[in-house]
């Protein structure tokens, strides 16, 4: 059985930084993700890579620049570098993972297993 443990996050002022981590267990993916729901809003992709180092990760554009994906191989585990967090960076973060193709990796339905998410607040 698949689980995905996520971590790190919290409440932040603008312009600070978070480190989400995600650890799977039970299966060994290629591709690794990360997602974000703010309320009101559809789940929406945020960063993620189908290589096992992390190597091409793909990110939104409303990240590029600020987050940074990263992959640990060893311990199956998929991390989100958060810099410059803004207010409308504030969301549930869920961890993804699956094999997906490379054309239909931002989309939900890609990934076949979730995490339970973890809260990001970025508040003054």
């Amino acid at each position: 059985q698949v689980q995905l443990v996520e971590s790190g996050g919290g409440s932040v002022q603008p312009g600070g930084s978070l480190r989400l981590s995600c650890e799977a267990s039970g299966g060994n993916f290629r591709g690794m993700a990360w997602f974000r729901q703010a309320p009101g809003k559809e789940r929406e992709f945020v960063a993620g890579s189908l290589a096992r180092s992390g190597a091409s990760p793909r990110y939104a554009d409303s990240v590029k620049g600020r987050f940074t994906l990263s992959r640990d191989n060893a311990k199956n585990s998929v991390y989100l570098q958060m810099n410059s967090l803004k207010f409308e960076d504030t969301a549930v973060y869920y961890c993804a993972v699956g094999n997906p193709i490379l054309s239909s990796m931002m989309t939900n339905e890609a990934y076949r297993h979730w995490g339970q998410g973890t809260q990001v607040i970025v508040s003054s």
